[in-house]
Parts: structure tokens; sequence; C-alpha cells
């Protein structure tokens, strides 16, 4: 029997019998959206790509692959070729190099992504905080801030979830608008956690008392998953991650439950006044 939140601290149960109710009014809000980044049984390769930053690592790794499927069988010849031309018997006196240090350099160098590391404006900024062992996250320029736990098996359906989701879907999710630039901002409460979205190719660790940022930019509107990537305790494996992205519309009327519910800021309260 997994360890979940119900069995591993008790505490949780009151703040997680909250989380589920608001999940089913956001349901009502947001609607029914496909769920386009999350693991099929069986199945090989990637999630399908929705951000910029996948595409750039999955062409990647299949670039790459190339470039070693063609070392190997280039290197597969020529030793071959040596053990043939260089033996012994035909060539008694061995030369000493060893390596070729501008290419070992060059090939290091060469794959690295520095999109990622190059954070740009945001439209939306999210402080996300790992905890033992679920998410909370904060939008800064809302003034709301709620904690996202992993459902169980009976509160999926309620919040508008597939049977196959469980250990994948949480009481709440980040929602964030389709086609904008979404920052987020990660640290840990206790140890350190990891937050990660395969389909948006993000990942990054959330370390207590230093702040870190990712970026995304989601294109399709739909349900993504993540798990915290980072072993962080005995309950690990119970810590999902929820986004969904929507239409803006969308976004604005969850916006406005979200700040009725979490006292966030009024929708005409000036941020950049504060």
């Amino acid at each position: 029997m997994p360890m979940t939140r119900s069995t591993f601290v008790p505490a949780f149960a009151a703040m997680a019998a909250l989380a589920t109710a608001t999940a089913a009014r956001a349901q009502e809000v947001l609607g029914d959206l496909p769920t386009i980044g999350k693991p099929t049984l069986g199945a090989m390769g990637f999630q399908p790509a929705a951000t910029e930053l996948a595409r750039d690592l999955q062409w990647l790794d299949g670039f790459i692959n190339a470039i070693i499927i063609a070392i190997v069988v280039f290197v597969t010849v020529m030793l071959a070729w040596c053990i043939l031309r260089f033996n012994e018997k035909r060539n008694p006196t061995p030369g000493t190099f060893t390596h070729n240090s501008p290419l070992e350099v060059a090939w290091t160098i060469v794959p690295i992504l520095f999109k990622q590391q190059e954070i740009p404006h945001a439209d939306i900024t999210i402080k996300t905080t790992g905890y033992q062992w679920y998410w909370g996250y904060e939008y800064v320029d809302e003034g709301f801030y709620f904690d996202a736990f992993m459902l169980e098996r009976d509160e999926l359906e309620a919040a508008g979830y597939a049977p196959d989701e469980y250990l994948l879907a949480t009481t709440e999710a980040m929602v964030v608008p389709v086609n904008k630039t979404i920052v987020v901002q990660l640290t840990g409460a206790d140890v350190i956690h990891s937050w990660t979205v395969p389909a948006f190719g993000v990942k990054q660790d959330a370390v207590p008392g230093r702040l870190a940022e990712l970026w995304f930019k989601a294109e399709r509107e739909g349900v993504y998953f993540g798990q915290c990537s980072e072993l962080c305790g005995q309950a690990h494996a119970y810590m999902p991650i929820t986004v969904k992205v929507v239409s803006e519309e969308k976004y604005a009327a969850w916006l406005e439950q979200m700040r009725a519910n979490y006292a966030g800021f009024p929708a005409a309260y000036d941020v950049a006044a504060r």
C-alpha cells in the first residue's frame, strides 16, 4: 500500500479536504481539457512536445543519437582496421598519443542548450515551493497561494481526472494561459526537490535557501503531468505535478475564483504600485 498523505502525515487530512473541494470548483470553471502530457503504458519515446524548449531537446536527442551511431560505426571499423594494420607483427614500434583534447572539448560544448538558462521577461511569475511531500504555488502578482496534494483514487472522478491518472493528478493544478511566458521560481522548504514537466522540456532543483528559475511557453491547451525528480524522502514518489494550460478567458475566470478562495489581490489592484 503506498504511503499517501492520509497515512504518513495525519495533519494533511484537513488541508487536503479543503483543496479537493476547491479543485472540484476549479474543474467547473476550466471545463474539460485534453490530457496531453502523461506517461503512456507500454509506449516508448518522449511525451508530445508542448513548448519550444521541449522540441529543441527532442531534436537534440535525435541529433546526438545519430552522431553516436556514426561514431560507433566509425570506431568499430577503425578498431578492426587497427587490429589488422597495427598489430605487433606489422608495427613493432607503436605510437604514444592517447587522445585529441580540442576534439573532446568541442563535442562536449557543442550540444549544450543555453536557451533554458536565459530567462525571458515573464508574462506570469509563479513561485513554487517543494515540501515533504507536496507542492505550494504562489501567484506573486495576484496575491494568493495554494498547496497541491496528490489526489486519492476515490477523489479523481470528482476532480475531473481519469482512473489511470492516479499518482499523477493533484488537488490543485498550476493553471496558466496558452502562449504566455511563464517564469517559475523554485525553492525547497525542507530538503531538495525537483520540479519537472517532461512535455515542457523543463526540470529544475528546488533547493532550500536558494531561488532558482525556469521558464516555459506552452503552445497547446491541455493537462500536463510531472513528478518530483529528486529523491526527497519516503513519499518522494507521491508528490506529482499537474499543470493545466487554458485559454486566456478561462484563465481570467479561474483567477477570479482563486482570488475569492484564497484572499488574493482584487482584479483592479495595481501590482506595480506596491
